[in-house]
């Protein structure tokens, strides 16, 4: 009874003690100090960052605003997964614990999920490179995998792709290998117009071409004044002319349409007639009497 009592004591006395409240008051000090300084690190660098890439601007090398953005954003975001892995770590340390042991262990642990897990680690590495180049970014419009539509959301390990019709296809990054973009540069409009062949052609290019160099003024989307190419087929009932037209990137729907209107109206303006299906009648007994006659 007499040991158990001493043993009790000692431990009152360590825990009133000031030898106990000084260690714990210099260790949660040092934790406060990691965190600050970490704080500090991680802002400095991100002004270090920023301001690197604003004074990229008036060098001779220039890069797009959306690749600058993707690269700024991952270069800090890596910045600050480096600094809070250290601190932690130094925190460790403050209660001594054996950090070492702990970061071999650590490592073995890694290696064997790596192994079990490669469908993953290979996401992320192709999410790395898909960001780190700058294959799309979030609106772009985008074919792959057998997926066309608006991206939603580019991640390390999957992106998110809305179709048209508001379908969102969820991919592993692991299986985007291969990326048609259509965002990056301005898209191309194509229009086929048809004429009757009672009409003069030479006339109807003439009303088409004077239409063509007013649109560019009238619509923001045209970058370029389009371009009739000529006939571009003969067909059953009708002369077809091809029209292209620069517009701004995913701009060419709504630009083909406003095509198709504007020149119906203006063949329609100078009397130049759009073909409509014709149908002739042929009757049997009508030519057995002709030959009878």
């Amino acid at each position: 009874m007499k040991d158990i009592q001493t043993q009790v004591d000692r431990t009152v006395e360590y825990i009133t003690g000031p030898e106990l409240w000084v260690t714990i008051g210099l260790g949660a000090l040092e934790i406060c100090l990691i965190l600050l300084v970490s704080l500090i690190i991680i802002k400095f660098g991100s002004r270090l960052v920023t301001r690197f890439f604003d004074n990229r601007k008036k060098g001779p090398f220039k890069i797009t605003q959306r690749r600058e953005a993707t690269l700024k954003k991952l270069i800090i975001n890596t910045l600050s997964y480096v600094v809070y892995f250290i601190s932690f770590i130094m925190i460790l340390e403050t209660f001594t614990l054996e950090v070492g042991a702990l970061l071999a262990g650590a490592g073995v642990a890694g290696l064997a999920i790596g192994f079990g897990a490669q469908n993953l680690v290979r996401d992320i590495i192709s999410g790395f490179f898909i960001i780190f180049e700058d294959q799309f970014s979030v609106g772009d419009y985008i074919k792959t995998s057998g997926v066309e539509g608006f991206v939603e959301e580019v991640g390390l390990r999957t992106c998110k792709v809305k179709s048209w019709t508001g379908e969102v296809h969820i991919l592993p990054n692991g299986n985007v290998t291969q990326v048609t973009n259509y965002s990056i540069y301005n898209s191309i409009a194509v229009v086929d117009v048809s004429v009757a062949y009672e009409e003069d052609i030479e006339r109807a290019e003439e009303a088409i071409l004077e239409l063509l160099k007013e649109l560019p003024e009238r619509y923001e989307q045209i970058t370029e004044v389009p371009q009739l190419l000529g006939v571009q087929n003969l067909g059953a009932s009708d002369v077809v002319m091809r029209i292209i037209s620069e517009v701004q990137p995913m701009e060419h729907w709504v630009v083909a349409r406003i095509l198709r209107k504007e020149v119906k109206n203006r063949l329609d303006q100078v009397g130049i007639e759009i073909p409509f299906p014709r149908m002739v009648m042929y009757s049997r007994h009508d030519e057995a009497e002709q030959k009878q006659a």
